[in-house]
């Protein structure tokens, strides 16, 4: 290599926000050819997005629009275009209601968090569940059923599942593939001549882990439309990569939205960068490889990397993943930040490597987990295993046991700094007595966040499976659910009410199923919200005289039950 020259960079971006550049979207990433205009804007309300497709969230990227409802319920949601509804799905969490349509060109369009659906559609939906005695439920449906033409009203919005506020989200899907498409490269109303806001720059010594390090941060001042560093950046390492944290903003609204895309340029040159569009969501948990998710997880700032981790398999990124340089060379870098409109703006810097210093990284005698592997770790008491796409960067793995007294023993599985991309099984012998393994709970904690799996008895083990590390630890659960009535009481006149409410809770917090019989027969308690579930009056529900009884039941299979009586 002649002096002087870089040999591909790794660069890590840090982005507030996740998009890709448009402008360099035509020099560096294949262009797009989605149809304009084909798709309508999708509910009542003056046009406007709250999140947009790629916004960074824990564990997920953002995968649609948030639709602005004027922060109300029940305004008509419309079919973007023709075709026909092919799904419905309900669920407690996530996209609580959802329609998707298919088109004829080979697009689906999903609708999210909705309230009821049009009067033909609910009405199937609910002998659908009364059907199989289920609220959440997944329902796909034939093509002939419910043909739709563009803005037919489907449903009306609202607030449900894993939503925060009212709004609708909205995806645009390739119906073959289910890569889920970037909406804002379809045509939709949406002004936009703002271009990102680039916040600050982030330096990695990739010869390191990017878990056992804190990266350089760099503030940015813009100076003739450019965004810049005060002085050069100077390393003690041969191999780098960067990152940068941007927002992006549409014309009259403040909020601080994701970026489309970020390329970065070594002297003029495209060498690697990230495009936000085409993410299945068998792969929207890799948002924890394009993130410095320690810096995060400790309270820092969102920083997006530019190239990608080892172990982020394909997905947004393309280019080179390691950045060389040549000791005591300045090298001009540029990283351009678009949104999905085309409007672009550019952080230029320049980077020079000092001294090179050695690798440093052992640490003690952990060992070392590394992607593309399956990397075990087993002893006389504890054993899991990950398998070899869980692990986006090679780091040390710490164990320590904690004996906290009359409990049993806490098996602390390294830290929640290293993000894992899926589940894993981990198996603890128990060190207590145990009469009964079906009431075996394994535990995991860190912070105030707790988990609890049912453990399934295996030859002396006790085995569950989870997805983030942290502290583990066996429970004896025979505490069953607690069930509450809300407004309601037994032998209550209920003539004038429309409704009756309970509410769920557990020790050991999931609640496994949720049953109520009304005079012997199975009814239609809903789920939304939390742990609050409601039956609303309806025709299984005669006028007279009325026993319901409520059973819940929780992981360990604990059961409560219990009778209530009433009129109507």
């Amino acid at each position: 290599m002649k002096p002087g020259t870089i040999r591909p960079f790794v660069f890590f971006l840090l982005l507030l926000s996740g998009f890709t550049p448009v402008i360099l979207k035509a020099q560096y990433f294949a262009p797009k050819n989605y149809p304009q205009q084909y798709f309508q804007w999708p509910v009542g309300a003056k046009v406007g997005i709250a999140a947009n497709f790629g916004e960074l969230r824990p564990n997920h990227y953002h995968m649609g629009l948030d639709c602005k409802t004027d922060q109300r319920v029940n305004l008509p949601v419309y079919a973007a275009a023709e075709g026909y509804i092919a799904r419905v799905k309900i669920d407690a969490n996530g996209f609580g209601r959802s329609i998707t349509i298919n088109h004829p060109n080979g697009l689906s369009t999903l609708y999210a968090h909705l309230n009821d659906f049009y009067p033909a559609l609910q009405q199937y939906i609910v002998q659908q569940q009364y059907r199989l005695q289920q609220w959440d439920i997944t329902i796909n449906i034939p093509e002939n059923m419910f043909p739709v033409k563009k803005g037919d009203f489907i449903a009306y919005s609202g607030n449900t599942g894993g939503s925060q506020g009212p709004h609708l989200h909205f995806e645009v899907r390739d119906t073959e593939s289910d890569k889920v498409l970037n909406p804002l490269l379809f045509g939709f109303p949406i002004p936009d001549a703002i271009a990102p806001d680039i916040l600050r720059l982030a330096v990695y010594d990739r010869r390191k882990s990017v878990y056992e390090q804190t990266p350089k941060i760099y503030p940015l001042k813009k100076t003739n439309g450019v965004y810049r560093t005060a002085a050069p950046v100077l390393v003690n390492t041969d191999l780098v990569s960067f990152a940068i944290t941007a927002y992006d903003r549409y014309t009259g609204s403040t909020n601080q939205n994701g970026i489309y895309s970020a390329v970065l340029y070594q002297d003029d040159v495209a060498v690697c960068g990230f495009e936000m569009d085409s993410i299945s969501y068998d792969e929207t948990r890799y948002l924890n490889a394009h993130v410095d998710y320690k810096t995060r997880s400790g309270g820092g700032p969102w920083l997006e990397f530019v190239s990608r981790l080892p172990g982020y398999i394909n997905g947004i990124y393309k280019g080179e993943t390691g950045a060389w340089l040549n000791t005591d060379s300045l090298h001009q870098m540029r990283i351009v930040v678009s949104d999905a409109n085309g409007n672009s703006s550019t952080l230029e810097f320049s980077v020079k490597a000092n001294a090179v210093e050695g690798n440093n990284n052992a640490v003690d005698n952990d060992p070392v987990f590394k992607p593309g592997f399956i990397n075990v770790f087993e002893n006389n008491r504890v054993s899991f295993y990950l398998p070899e796409r869980l692990v986006y960067d090679s780091f040390h793995f710490r164990y320590r046991e904690i004996n906290p007294g009359n409990n049993s023993t806490i098996f602390q599985l390294h830290n929640t700094t290293v993000p894992l991309h899926g589940y894993f099984p981990i198996k603890i012998k128990a060190d207590f007595p145990v009469n009964d393994t079906g009431r075996i709970i394994m535990k995991r904690f860190a912070g105030s966040k707790e988990d609890y799996k049912k453990a399934v008895y295996e030859n002396g083990w006790y085995k569950a499976s989870f997805r983030e590390f942290g502290n583990f630890q066996l429970l004896v659960d025979s505490i069953p659910p607690t069930v509450t009535p809300i407004g309601f009481k037994d032998g209550m006149n209920m003539s004038k009410a429309g409704r009756i409410r309970f509410a769920v809770s557990d020790n050991c917090e999931d609640i496994k199923k949720f049953t109520g019989l009304l005079d012997g027969n199975w009814i239609l308690f809903s789920n939304d919200k939390s742990r609050v579930f409601i039956y609303d009056f309806e025709e299984h529900c005669e006028p007279g005289a009325h026993e319901l009884v409520i059973i819940a039941e929780d992981l360990a299979g604990n059961k409560t039950e219990k009778k209530y009586r009433f009129t109507r």
